[in-house]
C-alpha cells in the first residue's frame, strides 16, 4: 500500500483506527522506515506534552487563530482530528512555557515547511534557516481541485513556491502533476506590471508537493515580482484556476554580497581567462566570467572554418556547428576541499560530495569565441573563504577527418577509422520512410531519409567527435544530423530519395580537452 497520511498515523498513535484500517497501517509500519519515524515522532511529542503540559491560559480567540493556520486533512464522522488538537497542545505549551526548542528536529522540520527538509536542495535549506521563507498560503479551487502556493522563498537569485493540489477533502494528490501548458499558464510581472520574458522557469513534482522555480539571475535589480497562474487544466481536468503571487524582494535583496574580481585575469592552452565578480545570495552563488580564444588561436581557428565553408557551404558548416571555448574549474574552501565542480564531459572524477550546478548560462559577446558566462552553485553552510581553481580549457575548432564509404562493401564488413584517440566503425546503413500529417488535398506525406550507424570506443582524454556533413557520389554537401556518442551514435541524413552506392562522411568540428598543469587560483573574498 502506499504511505498513509499523515492524519491516519496520528490516529494509529492514538488508537483511533478500527478494523481493515488499523490492519493495513500495522502492516505497512512493518516495512516503511520512514511512518515508523513519523510514528516514533508522534509518540514523543505525545508523552512530552503529557508529561509537561499544564493547563495555560490563552487568548479567548487563541483556538480560532491556531485552527485558520493548519492543513485541512480527511475527516472521519464522529472522529476528533488528533493532529489538530496535539498541535493546539503544542502551541498552547510554546506560548505558556516557552518550551518550542525542545520539539524533535524532525517533528520541527516536518512542520516549518517543504524547504527545511532534505527533499530541497541545500540552498533552499539554506535560505529557508536565513529567514527568507514566507508562508503565503494562497489558493483557488474549480472543479474540486484546489491548487494552493504554501511557501515562498526569495532573493536576488531565484525565486522559489511549493504548492500542492488538493481534492475536494483536502487531501493533497502526490507523485507528478500535470498542469498542460506551463508555457502560457504562468507568467511574471515586476514592480512595475511589466512582464519580464526573459526569467527562467523550471517546475517540478515532489510526492505530494510540487516546486516552481524562477531565476532572478540575469535580471536586473528587482524589487517585487507577482507570479500570475492561470493554469486551465489540472491532471486532466478542464477548469480555470487563476491565482496571484505578490513576492517581496527588496529587503531579501539585502542579504546578497557581491565581491568584484576585475584583474583576475589569465591564459591556458590558447584560452584567456578574465574573472568578473562572485555574488553570494543565501539560496545560491554565482560567479560571472569571460573567456575568448588568444589571437594566434583565433586565427588558425577562423582559417580552419573558412576553408571548411569552401569545401561544403557556409550554410551546411554553420547549421550545427559552434566553434568556441570552455573552462573547467572547481571552488574549494580553506581545508583545500573542493566543494563545487562545474561538470563537462572530460571530468573523470567521481562527482559525489560536490555541489551541484543550478544553472549556466553563456552567451556570445563579439567575435566567434568570445563568451561570457554565469554559473550558479548551492552556497556552503559555512561562512568560509573560497578558492576559485581552474582545471582546464575545452576548444571546440575545426576537424579533418574523412571517411569514404562504399555501400556492397559495408554490407561485407564494418568501416573502421581513427582519429584523434577515438576508434570507430560505421556498422549499417538503412533507408526510412516517416509518414506525417499535412494540411493539403493529400494529408499524409512522406520524407524518405536514411540513417548511418556508428560504434566504437575512446580513450579518456580524446576529443569528442562534432558535427558531419556527407557528400554524395556526385559531389552535392548535405547536412548531417547526429545524436549520442562515439560509443553508439546515429548520423541521419534528410533529402535523398535513395542511398549512394558510395559517399564521404567528413567531421567539421571536434571538442578538445587540455589540463591545466599549475593550478591557477583566485581568492573569492
Amino acid at each position: 500500500m502506499t504511505c498513509p497520511t499523515i492524519d491516519e498515523l496520528s490516529q494509529y498513535v492514538d488508537d483511533l483506527l478500527t478494523g481493515e484500517e488499523l490492519v493495513d497501517v500495522r502492516r505497512h509500519l512493518e516495512s516503511c522506515g520512514e511512518c515508523q519515524h513519523i510514528v516514533e515522532v508522534f509518540k514523543g511529542e505525545k508523552q512530552f506534552i503529557k508529561d509537561t503540559l499544564k493547563q495555560p491560559i490563552l487568548p479567548d480567540d487563541f483556538t480560532n487563530l491556531v485552527l485558520d493556520q493548519l492543513e485541512p486533512y480527511e475527516r472521519k464522522e464522529k472522529r476528533p482530528n488528533p493532529w489538530k488538537r496535539i498541535m493546539l497542545a503544542v502551541a498552547g505549551m510554546t506560548l505558556a512555557i516557552g518550551l518550542s526548542a525542545a520539539f524533535n528536529p524532525s517533528f520541527a522540520a516536518w512542520v516549518g515547511g517543504l524547504f527545511t527538509t532534505e527533499q530541497v536542495d541545500e540552498g533552499l535549506r539554506i535560505a529557508a534557516d536565513a529567514g527568507i521563507t514566507e508562508r503565503v498560503n494562497l489558493e483557488v479551487t474549480d472543479k474540486g481541485l484546489t491548487l494552493k502556493v504554501e511557501d515562498v522563498v526569495a532573493d536576488s537569485s531565484r525565486v522559489v513556491l511549493s504548492y500542492q493540489i488538493l481534492n475536494g477533502k483536502g487531501k493533497a494528490q502526490k507523485n507528478y502533476h500535470d498542469l498542460g501548458d506551463l508555457g502560457t499558464a504562468i507568467f511574471v510581472t515586476n514592480q512595475n506590471g511589466i512582464v519580464l520574458d526573459d526569467i527562467g522557469m523550471s517546475w517540478g513534482s515532489l510526492d505530494d508537493y510540487g516546486l516552481f522555480e524562477f531565476s532572478l539571475r540575469d535580471q536586473e535589480v528587482v524589487e517585487k515580482i507577482t507570479v500570475h497562474f492561470n493554469i486551465e487544466e489540472i491532471n486532466g481536468v478542464k477548469g480555470s484556476w487563476k491565482l496571484d503571487v505578490p513576492v517581496e524582494l527588496e529587503e531579501n535583496n539585502k542579504l546578497t554580497t557581491t565581491f568584484s574580481l576585475d584583474g583576475a585575469e589569465t591564459s591556458a592552452h590558447g584560452v584567456n581567462i578574465n574573472l568578473k565578480e562572485v555574488k553570494f545570495a543565501p539560496s545560491s552563488s554565482e560567479i560571472f566570467y569571460e573567456t575568448s580564444f588568444t589571437d594566434e588561436v583565433q586565427a588558425e581557428i577562423e582559417s580552419g572554418i573558412l576553408l571548411l565553408e569552401k569545401k561544403y557551404g557556409k550554410e551546411v558548416v554553420h547549421q550545427f556547428s559552434s566553434y568556441g571555448n570552455e573552462i573547467q574549474y572547481h571552488i574549494e574552501n580553506e581545508k583545500k576541499e573542493a566543494i563545487f565542480r562545474n561538470w563537462t564531459a572530460f571530468d573523470s572524477e567521481d562527482e559525489s560530495g560536490y555541489s551541484s550546478l543550478l544553472q549556466g548560462t553563456g552567451w556570445q559577446v563579439g567575435r566567434m569565441g568570445h563568451e561570457m558566462s554565469n554559473d550558479s552553485f548551492i552556497p556552503s553552510k559555512e561562512d568560509e573563504q573560497l578558492t576559485f581553481v581552474l582545471d582546464g580549457v575545452l576548444k571546440t575548432v575545426p576537424a579533418d577527418l574523412s571517411i569514404e564509404i562504399k555501400r556492397k562493401e559495408l554490407k561485407k564488413r564494418p568501416v573502421p577509422f581513427e582519429y584523434e584517440g577515438n576508434f570507430g566503425e560505421i556498422t549499417k546503413i538503412e533507408k526510412q520512410v516517416d509518414y506525417f500529417l499535412r494540411k493539403s488535398l493529400l494529408p499524409i506525406g512522406k520524407r524518405t531519409f536514411f540513417t548511418i550507424k556508428m560504434e566504437g570506443e575512446k580513450e579518456m582524454l580524446a576529443p569528442e567527435l562534432g558535427t558531419w556533413v556527407l557528400v554524395d557520389d556526385k559531389g552535392a554537401s548535405h547536412i548531417v544530423f547526429n545524436s549520442g556518442s562515439i560509443l553508439d551514435q546515429t548520423l541521419t541524413v534528410y533529402g535523398l530519395d535513395k542511398i549512394p552506392e558510395a559517399f564521404t562522411l567528413h567531421l567539421l568540428s571536434m571538442t578538445t580537452y587540455e589540463e591545466v598543469k599549475e593550478k591557477w587560483e583566485v581568492p573569492l573574498h
